[in-house]
């Protein structure tokens, strides 16, 4: 069956940090003699010259700039960021545009100038409100400085903002979790990200690991700050994402729908879909910034195609993650398989409880966002 296109966006990742946090398995790195701000951006904009060919006469529905932390590159430098982007590439009008940003008192001044830049949505780094805790996640801002830049942040002529909140941290009972949660709840953040703490491999914490609250106390906080959630009107589209009605994010939709995405930067990940070689690519750049800024290797790690037999694991992957109906046709349209292909699996998950089905849907019930590798384990 012939693949479809799906939505396009871009993914831009800038690697450096501040310090790098003792619970961070993501690609960055801690400053330490400068960062190359110019040389950076002009590799940037040629590695997105490289990949110009396989989105050839495609519009981007969104860009997401994330890291790292981006907000340590000036209002400037995020600027010829976006108009390189877009001399390059058609944008969809109203195009969600979003940044990621620590909240410490230098970045928030510089909140406007992102928003000249074309920044139209932020995502707040705060990950606690309490001082103790932000020490021991090493984070440099305190919670002064958090709730100043989510206020700053809605004074701001933007489409949306996201703060991102992290519970199950070291010793937390739920009174702090949910202190915690209360206090971004009353800051009126159009979008919350509210996940769990996990130990990850080669980071600090998982040399050092810190206690963390039992079981029975995670479940607890997740339960408790659900219904608190939803009291104040925030409704759960994404394991870990709640937004006011209309205000999901759209870059993070495009992910999990199947969406396509070019990533630029270092270690950054692509998909793109190219229906006239019925092929889906998965892209992945040079992770080390020294690696990736020397212009003799080019850019790109590897590129390798989606197996027909891999497609419909990678498609409920992404799918399963959001708690909206899957509809069929996206399931036939981008991974251009037959349902049969997928038959046998689906009966097996509605045995068990884990997928509701209808003539056109498919729906992960609440067993199944619960025992969400259990379901995903009957696609492989």
């Amino acid at each position: 069956m012939a693949l479809q296109l799906p939505p396009l966006a871009l993914y831009i990742h800038i690697p450096w940090c501040i310090q790098k946090c003792p619970y961070c398995d993501f690609n960055s790195h801690a400053v330490k003699q400068g960062i190359p701000e110019q040389e950076y951006i002009a590799h940037l904009l040629a590695d997105l010259d490289q990949d110009l060919a396989l989105v050839a006469g495609r519009s981007l529905s969104s860009i997401f700039i994330g890291g790292g932390t981006p907000s340590v590159f000036s209002a400037n430098g995020i600027s010829q960021i976006l108009e390189g982007v877009k001399q390059r590439l058609t944008c969809d009008a109203n195009m969600e545009v979003t940044m990621e940003a620590n909240p410490g008192t230098v970045e928030a001044e510089r909140f406007a100038g992102y928003v000249s830049a074309g920044v139209t949505r932020f995502s707040i780094g705060v990950q606690s409100f309490q001082t103790a805790q932000l020490k021991a996640l090493g984070r440099i801002h305190d919670s002064k400085e958090a709730i100043f830049a989510a206020q700053l942040a809605k004074k701001l002529p933007l489409q949306s903002f996201n703060l991102d909140l992290m519970h199950g941290l070291p010793q937390q009972d739920i009174s702090g979790a949910l202190a915690d949660l209360q206090q971004a709840i009353d800051l009126a953040p159009p979008h919350l990200s509210w996940y769990q703490l996990t130990i990850e491999p080669n980071t600090a914490f998982a040399s050092r690991p810190p206690v963390l609250p039992p079981d029975d106390t995670l479940w607890d906080i997740q339960q408790q700050g659900l219904a608190l959630l939803q009291q104040h009107g925030y409704q759960q589209y994404e394991i870990s994402a709640y937004a006011k009605a209309g205000q999901q994010c759209q870059h993070n939709l495009n992910y999990w729908r199947y969406g396509d995405y070019l990533g630029i930067g270092c270690g950054a990940h692509g998909k793109i879909t190219l229906p006239s070689r019925n092929a889906i690519l998965r892209t992945v750049k040079i992770k080390h910034p020294k690696g990736y800024m020397d212009i003799s290797r080019g850019y790109l790690d590897s590129r390798e195609p989606v197996d027909c037999d891999d497609r419909p694991f990678e498609f409920f992957m992404n799918r399963f993650r959001l708690l909206e109906p899957c509809p069929k046709a996206d399931f036939i349209a981008y991974t251009g398989l037959p349902l049969s292909a997928i038959e046998q699996a689906i009966t097996e998950a509605e045995h068990k409880g884990l997928l509701s089905v209808s003539d056109s849907h498919w729906q992960i019930t609440d067993k199944g966002a619960r025992y969400l590798n259990d379901l995903l384990t009957l696609f492989i």
